[in-house]
């Protein structure tokens, strides 16, 4: 008898629980995700709209697929520089404030592209909008760590990355409409381009400076206390579980080996990423289509990869796994890159470039949840910008190597053939040393946002 009413106590208290979790993370997602998703959304489409403005404005500035790639480069060089410092100002000032302070910089950056002259204002520019938008990516992925446990940040980061292949969806459409105001007001239709994709990132700087919280104890306005109770007690226990294994310093985590690791791992996702984003329309122009059919046709990757994305971060969360799921994600990504350069029918090859996309878009929500899980305060801020800024570089590189290689050898094919090659290899060094030196993932599973009492009998039915 007492033994079946404790049982029947710890099945209550169980209930309740899984309850609490599930309206607290429904809540959580529903007021952070999609904003965030929004802000990311325009950073990808000012850091991207490069490449549509291109068709038009390599003709104006005379510049050559080398100086193109190299100038669109720049970009990451910047922001190679200044990533470390901004995490690190992010985690003394507040993610809110300096969150807001980054996308006020660069949309007074990315609206600055209107006014490039030529070939050295290009790089002038493109290198001052790297250094006002550093720090932006690893800072929201910081904040995310504040809010949600380990459990949920798979499919967390698979909705926010989502914002990449959206950019593409929607944002290839709109820059080939702001290319037909050409000639308005005496501007060229990419300086309007400019323009108008730089403003949202003005508009939301205050709104993300009130809006956003850098505790959970300051969300009393819109969480329940014994939901900022539950939330902050696993955020916590998380945090000390990770520093009873080891307990980094920024210092510590800066010089990491593992940490140096999957920055080079990301070095080579990034390479794969730019050398397709930023000559994607030239290549599909390349099939003999206009301006236009090139950037609504370019949107096509970015629509397959939106459903890879969402759909790989909730099954790395399900299945608890993280190195294999990257890992397998790059190597496609890689492999639909390699296919590309080899088939000659544009319809195939529009196919290959969209395996290309999607299986590169789809491993940053599953790998981006890895240094979390061995590094937290200062030390996840600073080891997590130093990840992306080693990364980053592959971004300055790739578009260069691509836009050198198509100038001396006429075509695309020998530039984007080595990333991929350069990528699939990468796969492999982390799916090996991942599994075999890095330390084991355990997982807590996520409880599913269905109603508790339909958990409770699933449990009543095992």
């Amino acid at each position: 008898m007492d033994s079946a009413l404790k049982e029947g106590q710890a099945a209550a208290a169980e209930t309740a629980t899984s309850a609490i979790e599930v309206s607290t993370m429904r809540r959580v997602m529903n007021r952070l995700v999609p904003f965030l998703m929004f802000c990311y959304f325009i950073n990808f489409l000012d850091r991207t709209n490069i490449a549509a403005a291109a068709l038009q404005m390599n003709g104006d500035l005379k510049l050559n697929p080398e100086m193109f790639g190299f100038g669109a480069g720049l970009f990451f060089l910047g922001y190679f520089i200044f990533e470390v410092p901004s995490n690190l100002l992010l985690y003394k000032f507040g993610a809110r404030r300096w969150i807001a302070r980054i996308m006020l910089t660069w949309g007074l950056c990315a609206t600055g592209m209107a006014f490039i002259q030529g070939e050295h204002s290009f790089y002038m520019v493109r290198f001052l909008l790297g250094l006002a938008e550093a720090g932006f990516q690893p800072g929201i992925f910081f904040f995310l760590t504040l809010w949600f446990p380990a459990a949920y940040r798979g499919r967390v980061l698979g909705l926010f990355f989502a914002a990449i292949p959206i950019s593409g969806v929607i944002g290839y459409p709109i820059s080939a409409a702001l290319l037909y105001l050409d000639g308005a007001l005496g501007l060229r239709g990419w300086q309007w381009l400019y323009l108008i994709e730089g403003l949202p990132a003005i508009i939301m700087a205050p709104i993300v400076a009130f809006y956003l919280q850098d505790r959970v104890a300051d969300a009393a306005q819109w969480l329940g206390r014994d939901q900022r109770e539950w939330l902050t007690e696993r955020l916590q226990t998380e945090l000390q579980a990770r520093e009873q294994k080891q307990k980094h310093t920024v210092r510590q985590a800066l010089s990491d080996p593992w940490v140096l690791f999957l920055g080079a791992i990301y070095f080579s996702n990034v390479c794969l990423n730019n050398g397709v984003s930023f000559f994607l329309p030239q290549i599909v122009k390349s099939f003999g289509l206009t301006n236009v059919q090139a950037s609504l046709l370019s949107a096509i990757p970015s629509a397959c990869a939106l459903i890879c994305v969402i759909f790989w971060g909730r099954r790395s969360d399900h299945r608890g796994e993280r190195y294999g799921h990257a890992a397998l994600a790059t190597f496609i990504g890689g492999a639909g890159l390699l296919a590309s350069v080899f088939v000659t029918d544009p319809a195939l090859r529009l196919m290959a470039l969209a395996v290309a996309v999607s299986g590169t878009l789809s491993f940053a929500p599953v790998f981006w949840t890895i240094a979390p899980s061995f590094l937290s305060g200062a030390a996840a801020a600073g080891g997590l910008a130093a990840i992306s800024a080693l990364g980053i570089l592959g971004g300055w590189l790739a578009p260069w190597f691509v836009g050198y290689t198509k100038v001396q050898t006429g075509e695309f094919t020998w530039g984007l053939g080595s990333i991929a090659v350069f990528g699939m290899l990468a796969a492999i060094a982390l799916y090996g040393i991942g599994r075999r030196q890095g330390s084991a993932i355990e997982l807590p599973r996520a409880t599913e946002f269905v109603p508790a009492s339909s958990a409770s009998d699933r449990r009543n039915r095992s």
